[in-house]
């Protein structure tokens, strides 16, 4: 989608209320296009909607009803949803020791969310012959997260839905990307604590450098989207010299172990 076709797009994005979602929906705002901020931090999706003269809706995007109230919202606001960004998302400590609830609400945000909204999205969009899916995934999605299993698996599960979308329906109009920033200055990142400011501090960035990346990588119609170009050096690392990758992250691994014991 160019700059051009933003013009008075509808917008919607999820995990709006701060880091990345706030710097996308300012960014679309920017650029021309009318805008709903969805979160559950009712005081800051307002301001962010406020700042830009867009929607706020409050409440759960995961939930089969939250996504089903969000796209009748959003349509009933907008006119049209033309391009929907899945950027919610939430980063639970643990392994498989942790909760079922854990894992289900990791799977439920990360994942489910993605699938339920293109459910409710995907018909009127092939009737049109045009929309577009952006899905904030992380590196995570295409390397792995240590400290957290159920953020890693749910996030290559988000990796592998983009995939798929954009696979089955490219051809029908429909453009997919897939956000896979590492470090990014958010409450998330700062609620790592010594671990997260080991493993991504030093090349962490701005939420703003992240919805840079989203458009130049919409004005190239590129499916990957990576804030950190060496994000895709790693990437093929993992795939070529997996053992070694993996040898290289087990280090890592031990090096938390030795600043958090």
């Amino acid at each position: 989608m160019t700059t051009t076709e933003l013009k008075d797009a509808g917008v919607v994005v999820t995990g709006g209320g701060g880091g990345i979602g706030a710097a996308l929906a300012r960014r679309f705002h920017a650029e021309g296009a009318r805008v709903l901020v969805a979160d559950l931090d009712e005081k800051s999706v307002t301001s962010v909607a406020g700042e830009i003269g867009g929607a706020a809706f409050v409440g759960d995007v995961a939930s089969e009803e939250g996504v089903r109230r969000l796209v009748d919202t959003a349509t009933a606001e907008l006119g049209a949803i033309d391009v929907f960004c899945a950027n919610a998302g939430i980063a639970p400590e643990g392994g498989p020791e942790a909760p079922p609830s854990v894992w289900q609400a990791a799977w439920d945000v990360n994942v489910m969310a993605h699938v339920r909204a293109a459910d409710l999205l995907l018909p009127g969009w092939l009737e049109r012959g045009r929309g577009h899916f952006v899905a904030t995934v992380s590196a995570a999605g295409i390397l792995t997260s240590l400290g957290s299993a159920p953020y890693s698996v749910t996030k290559h599960g988000a990796l592998a839905f983009a995939e798929w979308l954009s696979a089955t329906y490219r051809h029908r109009g429909i453009t997919v990307q897939a956000v896979c920033p590492q470090g990014v200055r958010t409450n998330m990142l700062a609620g790592t604590g010594k671990a997260g400011e080991l493993l991504m501090g030093a090349s962490a960035i701005e939420p703003e450098q992240v919805s840079d990346a989203l458009f130049t990588a919409m004005a190239e119609n590129r499916f990957l989207v990576l804030p950190h170009p060496e994000v895709a050096d790693y990437y093929a690392a993992r795939a070529t010299q997996t053992d070694r990758w993996l040898g290289g992250m087990n280090k890592l691994q031990r090096k938390v172990e030795e600043l958090e014991g």
